[in-house]
Order: structure tokens, then sequence, then C-alpha cells
């Protein structure tokens, strides 16, 4: 009587070179998308063989200022209507559409929360680390400083016609003088607002504590 399931061949079954071989290649691929901080020259790379896909498959490069733009007419919609969003200049022009620009939005936002969960960086937090040692640990504050913020990018991005993906990476890649403009001008404005916001504060801080007199009792010495 023959079983079922026979057992194949010696010659069939994945022999222990096999698994040995793949193994590598496997913990491999795991501990790279695992890690909270990839290699920057690595993800540069990325970047530009995305930006070729997305340039042959939808025939536009990687951005989503716009986008966002166009989303927010949703939030208006209870507070002037679809009239009123429809008589705006801006949303006149810039029509909300489920389109590549959407879905590269909403799977940015995934990818970024995936990427964070396989790395175990993910953290929710209101108050951010530096903001808590430079301003506090209260959250309105924090909540209002990051809404004010977001809303002078968004505006800023659109003025400019395109934001750090758009102007920084389809942009500089297609060598637009005014994404290129962009570029250079961003990362002065983005440094300096960090040291006022944070670093200026954070110096002062550090130089306090500095100055300040050590209370630590030293070995030997009289109490």
């Amino acid at each position: 009587m023959t079983s079922p399931n026979p057992t194949p061949p010696a010659s069939d079954q994945p022999s222990a070179e096999t698994h040995q071989a793949a193994c590598p290649l496997v913990c491999a691929a795991g501990n790279v998308m695992s890690r909270p901080n990839w290699n920057p020259f690595i993800v540069g790379i990325g970047i530009g063989i995305l930006s070729w896909l997305a340039f042959g498959w939808a025939g536009k490069g990687i951005g989503m200022s716009t986008q966002v733009s166009a989303a927010a007419s949703l939030l208006a919609l209870p507070l002037v209507g679809s009239d009123g969003v429809a008589d705006n200049p801006y949303w006149a022009r810039t029509v909300l559409r489920w389109d590549y620009g959407i879905v590269f939005l909403l799977a940015t936002g995934l990818g970024a929360f995936i990427s964070a969960l396989w790395s175990r960086s993910w953290v929710p937090q209101v108050v951010h680390p530096l903001w808590r040692q430079a301003r506090g640990g209260a959250a309105w504050p924090r909540v209002i400083a990051a809404f004010v913020g977001g809303a002078i990018i968004i505006y800023g991005a659109r003025l400019a016609g395109g934001c750090t993906s758009g102007h920084g990476i389809t942009g500089t890649l297609q060598l637009a003088v005014s994404s290129w403009i962009f570029f250079i001008v961003m990362f002065p404005a983005g440094i300096l607002s960090a040291w006022l916001l944070l670093g200026r504060r954070l110096n002062r801080l550090d130089h306090a504590a500095q100055a300040a007199p050590s209370t630590t009792k030293q070995p030997g010495a009289p109490s």
C-alpha cells in the first residue's frame, strides 16, 4: 500500500547548502528594512529609480504639495460650501480628483507608517524631546507651533510652485533653474529656522548649565 504523500527523492528536497545560501539573503533584507536610518547614497539611488518609474508610469514626477492643497478643499466645504470652493480661484484650477498624485500622497503616508513600524522607531508623542528640552513639555505650544509651521510651509510651497519633492527632486533632476534656486535656499533657511526655534535656546541652556556651580560632593570634601 502506497502512502498518499510519498517522500520526494533526495534530489528534489532542498539541501542544507540551499538553506544556508538563502538565509543570509533573507536575513540581510530583513536587517536592512529594520534599520531606522539608511545610507543616504543608497536612498538617493532609490529615489532616482522611483522617479524613473513615476515618469514612465504616470508621466509625472514626484510631488505632493499640489495634492495636499487640493485635499484641503474638503476641509473648507463645511465652512464655505461647494459653491465657495468652486468660486475660489486656486481650487478652481486645482481640483481634487482621484489620480496618480492622490495615490502617491496616500502611499507615501502608508509607506512611512509601515517603515516606522518595521524599524520599531515609531513612538507616538505630542512633544518632541528636543522641543521639550528647549521649550518645556507643555503640549499646546508645540501643537500651535506645528500647525502654524505647517501652514507656512504649504503656503510657501504653493507660492514657489513646488515643495521639497516637487522642486528638490523632480525639478532638480530635470535641471530646472527655479528648482535649483529653491534647493539651494532651502537648506540655509531650514538651518536658520531650526536654530531660531531650538538651537539658540539649547545653547543658552547648555551655557547656563556649564556656568552653574556643581552641587555634587567631591570625595574628601568637607561636609
